[in-house]
């Protein structure tokens, strides 16, 4: 890892509650206000605020931020820092965590915040639908409509999302998608289930894409048929034991450009946040586009 000179935290107020801890506030000082390190910190009121704190860090010649935050925060950060030299390290705390699980970081804030300043720098792969980043999964069939139903809840957790995603398999209407996926057309008649994965997890532990990796230049499409929702459903542990891919009714395949083709626009999920988009999303993967704080291997 390279020297560390400048650091920024950039917290999200609205992520959880425990950030504002003393025992938070602690950890970051005693692991990282150390001798030949300057640390700042500041507070992402908005996504587009944080960007632009973001921008300024990279401009000011901050070379690793620390995010206190979620997936979503996570994303909106990260878009920022994108194709520049500054390390990303996420201190987790939203509701699903799924970057922060892929890569092992504890999601204590103390073990957190000590894993982060021994980790090792690396590059991951960014993947972009119709232009927006997203560094954990992109997904657009029911898996995507999810979401909406789960942010109106008041409380957090897997089960609001088991909920969540019940209410929403009732009101689905599966339509077909027309796939072009690295050159190759497919057909999916009735997907229920429809995700490109960058990293291996939604969060929560549901790893939808166990064969995701982060360096490898490849996003994975995972895929199944709303036909076979009651197998899946039978086996749903297996969403959460690494082993979803070995059933014979999930599709899965490695790529690194794919352009979907819906029957009409509908909203997409990326990295946790709902995006309204049209009709076609294409979706590329751009290989080593970011660079994270990941624990030591």
């Amino acid at each position: 890892m390279s020297a560390v000179r400048r650091v920024r935290v950039l917290i999200n107020p609205k992520s959880g509650l425990w950030w504002s801890s003393t025992a938070l506030q602690q950890a970051i000082q005693k692991h990282w206000d150390t001798d030949g390190i300057d640390l700042s910190y500041q507070y992402s009121k908005t996504a587009e605020d944080g960007q632009a704190k973001t921008r300024r860090a990279v401009e000011e010649g901050v070379d690793t931020l620390l995010v206190v935050g979620g997936d979503g925060m996570v994303n909106s950060i990260g878009s920022a820092l994108i194709h520049t030299d500054v390390a990303l390290g996420v201190i987790p705390a939203g509701s699903g965590n799924g970057f922060a699980r892929h890569f092992g970081i504890p999601l204590t804030a103390d073990k957190a915040v000590q894993t982060l300043k021994q980790a090792d720098r690396m590059a991951i792969d960014v993947g972009t639908a119709n232009g927006r980043p997203f560094f954990v999964t992109c997904s657009m069939a029911w898996d995507a409509t999810i979401v909406r139903s789960f942010d109106r809840s008041p409380v957090r957790g897997i089960l609001p999302y088991v909920f969540a995603a019940a209410y929403e398999f009732l009101e689905y209407r599966a339509k077909p998608f027309a796939v072009n996926l690295d050159g190759e057309d497919i057909s999916f008649p009735e997907p229920l289930l429809f995700t490109v994965a960058n990293l291996t997890q939604y969060g929560g532990g549901a790893k939808v894409a166990p064969k995701a990796r982060p360096d490898d230049g490849l996003l994975e499409l995972v895929v199944v048929s709303r036909k076979d929702a009651p197998r899946l459903l039978a086996q749903l542990p297996r969403l959460f034991d690494g082993t979803l891919d070995g059933m014979r009714v999930v599709y899965s395949k490695a790529f690194k450009s794919i352009c979907v083709n819906r029957q009409e626009p509908g909203p997409i999920q990326v990295d946790g946040e709902l995006v309204e988009s049209p009709a076609e999303v294409k979706v590329e993967v751009i290989p080593h586009a970011l660079n994270v704080l990941v624990p030591c291997s």
